[in-house]
């Protein structure tokens, strides 16, 4: 589904990705771990364009995102993001952030947007929140529903950056386990994250980063069970 080529992203005088490669596979899904600074969410955020990449190619259900005239906006509607923040907008109701995007962009009429909305809600818990306002929720309850706002748009794959980073170590939980189910229904995710256990727990494949570069990329149990390289180990072994 995704498959990246020799990606490079530098930002002055820094290169933050160092002709990185990559693949996701459709229904797979990847965790991408590694020190803070190793280009893990900037790698995300190159994926779907949020950051144009310096060179290297992103090829995204056989089309080139890096090449001229491709219409981004109408691809990045098949890539779900979510961030660490979770950027609801603090005017509009939890039903109003959900189907912005599917009255807008997809032209989904709204009775239907708001049906399909309150399904998602249900999945992830909150059925009762559709009403409220970002003020009015909790950390977790923000980050459940920016889940759902990126499912409405049903798109293709989900990407994560570091979903629970922002969260009270309370909140954690619920949100992973939003992003459990997703796991278990098949849904393609790349999933940035500092959740050890978890990503050994989701992940069918775990890529390591450090200095803007793949330093080593295997099965869950390759990465965490047998480490390779002296750099991995000793990374596990501080976050373990």
């Amino acid at each position: 589904m995704i498959r990246i080529e020799e990606l490079t992203k530098v930002f002055g005088n820094h290169t933050v990705l160092n002709a990185v490669g990559a693949h996701v596979e459709r229904g797979e899904r990847v965790a991408v771990i590694g020190p803070s600074g190793s280009g893990k969410s900037t790698l995300l955020r190159c994926t779907n364009m949020l950051e144009t990449p310096t060179s290297g190619r992103i090829i995204f259900e056989g089309i080139d995102l890096t090449a001229k005239g491709v219409d981004i906006d109408n691809l990045r509607r098949r890539m779900g993001m979510v961030f660490q923040h979770f950027h609801l907008f603090p005017h509009l109701t939890t039903m109003q952030n959900i189907t912005l995007g599917p009255v807008k962009l997809k032209k989904m009429p709204k009775a239907e947007a708001e049906e399909r909305a309150m399904a998602l809600l249900e999945r992830v818990g909150l059925p009762e929140k559709a009403k409220q306002y970002p003020g009015q929720l909790s950390g977790g309850q923000k980050q459940r529903i920016a889940i759902v706002r990126a499912l409405a748009m049903e798109p293709d794959v989900m990407l994560f950056d570091e979903p629970t980073s922002a969260l009270d170590p309370e909140m954690v939980g619920e949100v992973l386990d939003v992003i459990r189910g997703l796991a278990r229904q098949g849904m393609t995710m790349m999933i940035v994250t500092h959740e050890m256990s978890f990503a050994r727990e989701v992940a069918d494949r775990v890529m390591f980063m450090v200095d803007g570069e793949v330093a080593e990329e295997g099965t869950a149990g390759e990465i965490f069970e047998t480490p390779e390289s002296r750099r991995l180990q000793d990374f596990l072994r501080r976050v373990s």
